[in-house]
């Protein structure tokens, strides 16, 4: 009896890591032992109380205690890296998390380096990249940046799009005196003078109000191949060890990504990205003209997979990794399908082709 259930146990979960098992379809006989606690790995240093960010769902997850309820007896707990991408990478690698919210470049450079992780679904597309100055700089283009000191956050999503912004204009990181900073640090160099320029994301937006520094460049309605994408990724061991917890999380994520996608809600949502410290005016900018449908979709759709070979395939060029990936090979969708099944969400978000503008040919029906 002992090795015939023993061959159960494992045909079936030979099964579900197949996708032919309904993750919910486990019962108590084949369940693994739920774990103590969930980690939770966010790739910024946020900010608030209790600590937060901003321009993603994620964020509402952490707001409403969502897991909480939905996990009962298993502790949640939310790390947050100053350090982010390389940072959260190193705890992924370390078993020191879980789940990471974490950009399309440092998935890319973790999985070359050999982290076996997935990508469970989007959360945050479309993000801007923006191009900072001192406020009485003459710099006006990205052309303008040869042999200034720029300061760049490596490693970062950011930092592969400032590349292709560059190469956009016939410019090389090389050409450039470029500094690695992370975000504090390149606000606070902006504004003392001490660089010539930085590229970051919608936190300058506050300096720019307040009069601090100009923004001479942004990526905001532009080439949407020129934004930044962000996900829920896992450890693969997490996911063969806890299905049904993994699937719990997912579900959360997607319930938030819902409520975070109504026009409705538009108002609240940033309300409560403001939260972070990031004022609640610059994400009236960051989103302006763009529906939260589109910025909060999680689908991993052509254009979501599409952008993740396309960083995969410059990181190798521009000698950010030294493995090529295959980014086909890094998606897990079985759990963003069935919480879009079970919460009835099958059709309510537009999947995009790869230029992120023609809606795939079930959207557009």
């Amino acid at each position: 009896m002992l090795g015939r259930l023993s061959i159960q146990k494992t045909v079936h979960a030979l099964l579900l890591l197949a996708g032919v098992v309904s993750v919910t379809s486990l019962t108590p006989a084949y369940a693994t032992e739920a774990p103590k606690a969930i980690r939770i790995g966010v790739a910024t240093a946020g900010g608030g109380d209790p600590i937060t960010w901003g321009g993603s769902p994620g964020s509402i997850v952490r707001e409403n205690k969502w897991l909480e309820s939905a996990l009962g007896d298993t502790e949640v707990q939310w790390f947050f890296f100053k350090g982010a991408g390389p940072a959260v990478n190193e705890a992924l690698s370390n078993k020191q998390i879980d789940f990471a919210y974490l950009g399309d470049l440092p998935t890319i450079i973790g999985i070359s380096n050999g982290l076996n992780t997935k990508v469970l679904l989007a959360s945050g597309q479309r993000t801007n990249l923006y191009l900072a100055t001192p406020k009485d700089s003459e710099i006006s283009t990205i052309a303008d940046l040869k042999d200034k000191k720029v300061a760049i956050f490596k490693g970062t999503n950011g930092h592969l799009v400032a590349n292709n912004l560059l190469l956009d204009s016939n410019l090389k990181e090389t050409d450039l005196r470029s500094i690695n900073l992370d975000t504090g640090s390149a606000q606070a160099a902006l504004v003392s003078g001490s660089i010539d320029a930085a590229f970051g994301g919608f936190e300058y937006i506050r300096l720019l109000n307040d009069g601090l520094i100009a923004v001479p460049y942004s990526t905001h309605g532009k080439d949407p191949r020129f934004t930044r994408q962000t996900s829920l990724v896992t450890r693969d061991d997490f996911i063969a060890d806890y299905p049904e917890h993994t699937q719990k999380v997912v579900d959360e994520f997607v319930r938030a990504a819902h409520w975070a996608s109504q026009e409705e809600n538009r108002e609240a949502l940033l309300r409560i990205w403001a939260k972070s410290g990031v004022p609640y005016e610059s994400f009236v900018v960051e989103f302006d003209g763009t529906p939260l449908a589109q910025r909060n979709s999680p689908l991993l759709d052509n254009f979501f997979k599409g952008r993740y070979q396309a960083v995969a395939n410059d990181a190798k060029e521009l000698q950010f990794i030294r493995r090529p990936v295959d980014a086909s090979q890094i998606f897990d969708d079985r759990f963003l399908q069935h919480a879009l099944q079970t919460q009835q969400l099958t059709d309510f978000w537009v999947a995009y082709e790869a230029d992120g503008t023609t809606p795939s040919p079930k959207s557009a029906q």
